[in-house]
């Protein structure tokens, strides 16, 4: 190890410096930039071991010369120097000579430099129009093509099934992948979600029962008393007083689905009471939902709802339409389409429902609650006016106005229950800030 004269001068890397206060005083040096020279007035013969814990990264540097005073600080090899003389004199330069003078010894990871912003970061509002425009697009592919299937394979419990075995199969590759990795779950987390996945079940079931028996539009229109479902649990389940307006912003909704279902041309009972049905029970899925709050992912939960939910789809599936599929229903179905379609539509559909519901999910995450109202009723509308144009379903005056009114009071609804949540939330932080 070299001896160092007086004064001593010894560069280095801002990078390797710690528990270093800054000081405003100026002094000139004419070292290397981006090094530190560090001057004392002694003379150590043996230094060994010059060694810094590393700085906190930190991206802003002056390259104006800065005085640093150390006191009590840890440098191994230097400690006797430093109890000699309480001040030691550190001006602090641009980084890039530095590598120069050392030979380029300092890499590039150790250049430190404002990253870019990524796409998403810089346009957000963008990604979530994107999020927005495939949940929508997906969700009315699905219904088309669901409803087209039931056309001529009108077996709803056991293509209720597919649609879960094949969002079971997807969420197991990408487990394998790591595409995302997946979240652990214990037996009391499989106890919450398990009332999640039965509501979960039925609802899914009977919905498609209901988009078998009758047109998807009509299905949609029932569909749109699930606010009404709501709040009505909310009140007499949960106790939690429902304000006058919430109520009164539904009465429209009722009065329009009351004129929809009583001139509906493709009206039957088993059709609406499925709707009703799937509306109680995802109704009850959000109760549950709320009880399973974790700190899991909406995908992973999503995944682990999906699994749970096949198991009860599985069993009514078979009693239900076993028989029957055995006898002639998988043989009329490929001989009306044929073996390879009637195994890709079943595909397809079982992905577009994952898919959809999936980027719901994810959509919903990034925006506010007013935005999450106004998307789920105009996903609707989106729904119904396709499945009229693309099935040509005839509809009277009377059916239109009050699909059109039930629509208009799930908005108002949607709008004025996302305002509530929205003070609700705006209290909660006030009353938290005011707290610390």
């Amino acid at each position: 190890m070299a001896s160092v004269g007086n004064p001593v001068q010894i560069l280095v890397p801002r990078s390797r410096l710690s528990s270093l206060y800054l000081s405003s005083n100026k002094k000139s040096c004419t070292a290397l930039p981006n090094s530190v020279l560090i001057k004392n007035r002694s003379v150590v013969s043996r230094i060994s071991h010059l060694a810094f814990s590393p700085l906190p990264e930190n991206r802003i540097f002056s390259s104006a010369p800065t005085d640093f005073t150390v006191k009590n600080s840890r440098f191994s090899g230097l400690n006797s120097l430093l109890r000699r003389h309480r001040s030691s004199e550190f001006v602090v330069v641009s980084a890039a000579s530095a590598a120069d003078a050392d030979g380029g010894e300092i890499g590039a990871s150790d250049r430190l430099s404002t990253p870019s912003k990524s796409f998403s970061e810089k346009y957000p509002a963008l990604i979530t129009g994107f999020f927005f425009f495939m949940w929508y697009f997906l969700n009315v592919i699905f219904n088309i093509l669901n409803k087209k299937v039931y056309n001529y394979f009108p077996y709803p419990y056991f293509v209720s099934v597919v649609h879960l075995l094949v969002g079971v199969v997807y969420c197991l590759i990408s487990w394998g992948v790591g595409l995302p990795k997946r979240a652990p779950i214990d037996k009391n987390l499989l106890v919450l979600l398990t009332p999640v996945a039965f509501c979960h079940a039925l609802g899914h079931v009977m919905s498609n029962v209901s988009f078998a028996a009758v047109a998807v539009s009509f299905t949609h229109t029932i569909k749109a008393l699930e606010p009404f479902f709501n709040a009505s649990a909310s009140q007499f389940v949960l106790g939690q007083q429902i304000p006058l307006a919430l109520w009164l912003s539904l009465a429209p909704v009722v009065i329009g689905v009351s004129m929809a279902s009583l001139t509906e041309l493709s009206f039957n009972w088993t059709g609406f009471i499925s709707a009703m049905i799937s509306n109680i029970a995802f109704t009850y899925r959000s109760i549950y939902s709320k009880k399973a709050m974790t700190g899991m992912d909406s995908t992973n939960v999503y995944a682990y709802i999906s699994i749970i939910a096949l198991f009860f789809c599985i069993p009514p599936a078979i009693l239900i339409e076993g028989p029957k599929l055995m006898q002639y229903g998988f043989s009329d179905a490929i001989a009306k389409v044929g073996f390879v379609k009637f195994l890709s539509d079943l595909f397809w559909i079982g992905m577009f429902y994952h898919l959809y519901n999936q980027l719901a999910t994810n959509t919903l995450e990034r925006v506010a609650p007013l935005t999450h109202a106004v998307g789920n009723v105009l996903k609707r509308v989106f729904v119904i006016g396709f499945s009229i144009v693309v099935f040509g379903n005839k509809i009277s005056a009377q059916t239109g106005i009050g699909t059109a009114i039930a629509i208009a009071g799930v908005a108002i609804y949607s709008l004025i229950k996302a305002n509530m949540e929205q003070q609700k939330r705006g209290f909660a932080i006030s009353f938290e800030y005011r707290a610390h």
